[in-house]
């Protein structure tokens, strides 16, 4: 009975002892589970932290264990695969997500011409555009209106390992060239630019678009070089505000033949550019506004196809340029200035006839005509007074002169002035109107000047949108 009784009770004591062995690996195993589901709760909410910072994480796959060390997102390069294409070796990065600019504006000009313009450039001041005789375009006094200044534009940005893609294509509805005076489509910029290198069409190194002032005169001042090109270029040097620059440009000019444009001697001489216009600048730049250094050089020819061996109008000339420009940041106030020289840079110039004139050279027979590449000088001078958020005005002057040869015509022009001073009103974001009032003057080699007076007054309406930003 004793032994019966003391086995029971080892055998109950071994069924307690196993009971509680169980238990306590049931609670190790439980304990074990805990810890594994904290540690994935802790990473899911770091996943849940870096998506918020825009950070993309690799996921944890649900049938693995939270401590089961995690595959390399992107594996690295052996020295065995050298052929690995270099995008295998970056994570993506959502913050650099391709993205577009759509922007643009409707603007409605009109006005009061006081006195008289060539009726292709009817809403816009051009000294080069005035009479060059009495009465040539008619009568004074003249209203307009128009939408040419109308714009629509699209940027780009896209992300690549040399840095980021940028493109822009932008137009408006005013017409130039053959199509003066129409409204009609108009490109400006088709440009595009990655890493130190762009290709396409926008604005010419040579030029500083910043000294444009704030007006709604469409053209502008008539002394700055302003110039949208189609060109290759080059930037070695870029930080902030400041650049160094330097591009191959589309070669172009124009000239004329003066006084003996009816001689039929000439009826065969043609252009040739053999080479690009080479432009470039320095800029420096800062919070309180930049100075900016550029030059260039371009290489003009004309051929007489008509030359015999006694007479042979051929010749070519050398253009160069240099222009200084500056904005001034004082206060609530923009100082825009700008002074260019150069020779058979006129193309270049905002308003400016003929690049290469032609020139008696009577000494020699064989060539007793020469073209000579013109000496210009443009001068800007404008102060933006930004007085409120509702409030600006503008006002200024600029000036362009040209040293003619005794070749050209009586009525060529010889120099030109601008100026103008506005109000601007700006009732709600991306609005504005406002009047201005504007002159101009030209000045032929004869000495015959006429002067320009006219008020017009705008509406502009501003819209932009971001896609996928």
């Amino acid at each position: 009975m004793k032994y019966v009784r003391s086995r029971n009770l080892y055998l109950g004591w071994l069924c307690c002892a196993a009971t509680t062995w169980a238990q306590t690996t049931d609670v190790t195993e439980l304990k074990a589970k805990m810890a594994q589901l904290q540690q994935m709760m802790q990473d899911l909410q770091q996943q849940i932290a870096a998506v918020e910072q825009g950070q993309k994480t690799p996921a944890i796959p649900k049938s693995q264990p939270a401590s089961t060390p995690q595959p390399a997102l992107i594996s690295e390069p052996s020295p065995e695969s050298p052929d690995q294409p270099l995008e295998a070796t970056l994570p993506e990065d959502e913050d650099r997500k391709p993205h577009l600019d759509i922007y643009g504006f409707t603007m409605l000009d009109s006005g009061f011409d006081f006195k008289q313009v060539d009726p292709l450039w009817f809403d816009v001041v051009r000294p080069t555009k005035l009479p060059a005789f009495p009465n040539e375009f008619g009568k004074n006094g003249n209203w307009f209106m128009g939408v040419r200044q109308t714009r629509f534009g699209v940027r780009s940005f896209t992300p690549t390992l040399l840095g980021e893609l940028k493109t822009i294509f932008e137009f408006e509805l005013f017409g130039t060239g053959i199509d003066a005076g129409q409204t009609t489509f108009r490109l400006r910029h088709a440009w595009g630019e990655i890493w130190k290198i762009g290709a396409g069409q926008t604005w010419s190194p040579f030029m500083d678009p910043d000294v444009f002032p704030n007006s709604i005169e469409y053209w502008g001042p008539n002394g700055m070089v302003f110039f949208r090109n189609v060109q290759f270029r080059f930037t070695p040097w870029s930080k902030g505000d400041s650049n160094v620059m330097i591009a191959a440009e589309r070669p172009g000019a124009s000239g004329d033949q003066g006084v003996y444009a009816d001689r039929i001697e000439l009826q065969g001489i043609k252009p040739r550019f053999p080479a690009p216009d080479i432009s470039g600048h320095v800029r420096w730049g800062g919070s309180k506004g930049h100075v900016q250094l550029a030059a260039i050089y371009r290489r003009i020819q004309w051929d007489d196809l008509n030359a015999t061996p006694t007479r042979d109008f051929s010749g070519s000339a050398n253009g160069w340029g240099v222009n200084f420009s500056a904005n001034a940041k004082l206060s609530k106030y923009i100082l825009r200035a700008q002074v260019a020289y150069g020779n058979g840079i006129e193309n270049y110039m905002n308003d400016a006839p003929i690049d290469i004139g032609v020139a008696n050279n009577f000494s020699n027979p064989k060539t007793p005509l020469i073209g000579k590449a013109l000496p210009v000088l443009g001068i800007v001078a404008f102060l933006d007074l930004n007085w409120s958020k509702k409030f600006t005005s503008t006002i200024g002057y600029s000036r362009l002169d040209i040293r003619t040869t005794a070749g050209q015509s009586p009525t060529d022009f010889k120099s030109g002035q601008y100026a103008l001073t506005n109000i601007l009103f700006y009732p709600v974001k991306d609005v504005m109107l406002g009047p201005e009032f504007q002159w101009g003057y030209r000045d032929n080699i004869n000495r015959f000047h006429v002067p320009d007076y006219r008020i017009q007054f705008s509406a502009k309406y501003n819209f932009n949108s971001k896609v996928g930003e």
